[in-house]
């Protein structure tokens, strides 16, 4: 293959045609297009992936990495607590008891679910717990920290007692009254997502058992902190097989939540990848109508010792080339994107809505590659007909008409 005779006709075909201007205007639509659906499917992804991100970090703190809990007439209790402390050194447990509740304020009531929890191991789990029980100076058994949602609704102040009404009955002479007991309320969390601020409270889980009437030495369940929960619950299971209880990891309590927003990053990746398809639409009608325009050219290119092969090279890397160059122009343009939106306050979001007042942008590795090869995928094939079809002029009816 002449490489030369090559290189030279590209060259010449890529600069402006003012013969027929209308054959470089939708080579340039056909670059401009690629680029900017390459840009948009960039800036796509990574709001997708960010905005995931995000809830699986808000999701991952307030329901954690991994949870234990009974099966049939089975009971999560201390010994299976200390067992599992000294069998998994790399791990971190919570014990904890939980219950609904209604609370009491000065004038109006809001729902709840309660967890007893030992303070200094929650703490160790659990960030946003940690925050504000770092801001008490001694927690007392009777003491609560409760979600900002409640705190707004009920108009709590700090020190303020409140009434608490669990869901377990005490017998009253003829009739059944619910379990009641003043709290103190000492601070609020804010975990940025409103379902958990607007119903979770903490308290000691001395405080749940004296309340409840639970034996001092069994729980509800043990909460846990992995930093490889996916591999680690194999294992738990396995372990836990003849204790008689079971163990869940947060992903799979939140599967639904993530598989739809799986699904719908998959739908957005196809339809902004249509975008490209449309713009690669301009690259073959392009380049069809430079293989019209060149018919004698490419005829006489033939009849003097051009092969085909070659014929075909000249319009495959001419479509290539500006393809290739929308793409990385469009990667340009979005990485850049993706500088602004994170260093400048462009975009701001309602915080109590999405748990962050900030656009989340996180670009995976595989999804980069997935744009890359799929553009480029794309603009290859785009590029191959009009190739095709140049190797499928007749020389001697060219030549002979024209």
């Amino acid at each position: 293959m002449n490489k030369k005779l090559v290189n030279f006709i590209i060259k010449k075909y890529l600069q402006f045609d003012h013969k027929n201007p209308f054959i470089s205007i939708s080579a340039i639509l056909a670059f401009i297009g690629v680029s900017v659906g390459v840009m948009v499917l960039i800036l796509a992804m990574a709001i997708m992936n960010g905005t995931a991100k995000e809830f699986e970090d808000k999701l991952f703190t307030m329901n954690y990495p991994l949870s234990i809990y009974p099966e049939f007439e089975n009971t999560v209790n201390k010994d299976l607590l200390e067992k599992l402390e000294q069998k998994f050194p790399n791990m971190m447990f919570s014990p904890y008891l939980s219950s609904q509740v209604m609370l009491q304020g000065d004038s109006q009531m809001s729902g709840g679910m309660i967890f007893g929890v030992d303070p200094k191991r929650e703490s160790l789990i659990n960030k946003i717990y940690k925050k504000s029980a770092d801001k008490v100076n001694n927690l007392n058994k009777y003491d609560l920290i409760i979600g900002q949602g409640i705190k707004d609704n009920l108009l709590i102040f700090e020190n303020q007692k409140l009434t608490l009404y669990f869901t377990t009955l005490n017998p009253s002479g003829f009739s059944m009254m619910p379990k009641m007991k003043r709290f103190v309320y000492k601070n609020s969390f804010k975990s940025g997502l409103t379902s958990y601020d607007g119903a979770y409270l903490y308290t000691s889980i001395e405080a749940l058992q004296t309340v409840l009437q639970k034996d001092k030495n069994t729980y509800d369940g043990i909460h846990i902190f992995s930093e490889n929960p996916t591999e680690d619950i194999k294992v738990l299971e396995k372990y836990l097989e003849r204790e008689g209880v079971g163990v869940v990891g947060w992903w799979q309590q939140n599967g639904n939540f993530f598989s739809a927003m799986e699904l719908e990053k998959q739908a957005l990746f196809i339809v902004l990848m249509l975008i490209i398809l449309i713009a690669s639409l301009n690259i073959i009608s392009s380049l069809l109508m430079t293989v019209m325009s060149r018919r004698k050219e490419i005829a006489l290119l033939l009849s003097m010792g051009a092969t085909s092969a070659e014929i075909k090279s000249i319009f495959l890397k001419l479509g290539t080339i500006i393809g290739v160059g929308g793409i990385a122009l469009g990667v340009t343009l979005g990485f850049s994107g993706m500088y602004i939106l994170e260093n400048f306050n462009i975009i701001s979001l309602p915080a109590d809505v999405y748990g962050t007042s900030k656009l989340p942008l996180v670009l995976d590795t595989v999804d980069f590659l997935s744009i890359l090869f799929g553009s480029i995928a794309i603009v290859l094939l785009s590029s191959y007909y009009p190739a095709y079809k140049a190797t499928k002029i007749d020389v001697l009816d060219v030549l002979r008409n024209e």
